[in-house]
């Protein structure tokens, strides 16, 4: 090796003497160490990349659905109760579980009206609640729907299939002079906005706040 040379690398025996190339002012290094340096380098970043791409892939991906969010999103469209699509009541958040709000939508029926399963299911609950018809049906996967008021030809346990008559609409949760049926819907046991699951409404009809009802 020439006196003030360093090398880097292996030494060379393919030729008597390495190529040398100046870097600085008394020190000289191989040009075989300065390629296996950049070689090494290179080979460092290429395995830097997948890496960088992996961590930017996880921070650009949407956060995990919940439970409650996949079942409403796998859940089939339903049907609309009755023949009318036009909504009277829409459904309103309440802030809290037990806050107040409206839990479900408001479509116009008098009394009477047949009423049919929005979708495949079971029969939960035909009955009295506060002095009110209702019927509940358990549509798999943690999505319930609430049909009130509806004075039921079903009993529970029974399996209904989409649009099958499960009653008629009675008297309650709407004034006498403007009777209604309402819809609610449940996923794991907490309430949500039907509207979704239903084919889209023919306008909606918001009443003022102060006709507001439970």
């Amino acid at each position: 090796m020439l006196p003030g040379a360093v090398a880097l690398g292996p030494p060379v025996t393919a030729a008597p003497v390495a190529l040398l190339v100046r870097i600085r002012p008394g020190a000289r290094v191989a040009l075989p160490a300065i390629v296996a340096l950049t070689v090494l380098v290179t080979l460092t970043v290429l395995a830097t990349v997948p890496l960088l791409a992996s961590v930017a892939g996880a921070a650009s991906s949407p956060p995990p659905q919940t439970a409650a969010q996949s079942a409403a999103r796998s859940a089939a469209r339903w049907s609309w109760p009755t023949a009318t699509r036009v909504v009277v009541r829409p459904w309103e958040a309440p802030a809290t579980d037990y806050g107040p709000g409206h839990r479900g939508l408001d479509v116009p029926a008098p009394p009477g009206t047949p009423v049919t399963a929005p979708a495949d299911g079971t029969v939960a609950f035909a009955g009295q609640v506060g002095g009110r018809p209702v019927v509940t049906i358990d549509h798999g996967g943690g999505l319930v729907s609430t049909l009130d008021p509806v004075v039921p030809s079903v009993s529970a346990g029974a399996v209904v299939r989409r649009g099958q008559g499960v009653g008629t609409v009675g008297n309650g949760h709407c004034p006498a002079t403007a009777p209604c049926l309402h819809l609610g819907a449940r996923v794991d046991d907490r309430y949500v906005d039907p509207l979704p699951l239903l084919p889209r409404p023919a306008w909606p009809v918001l009443l003022p706040d102060g006709q507001a009802r439970g």
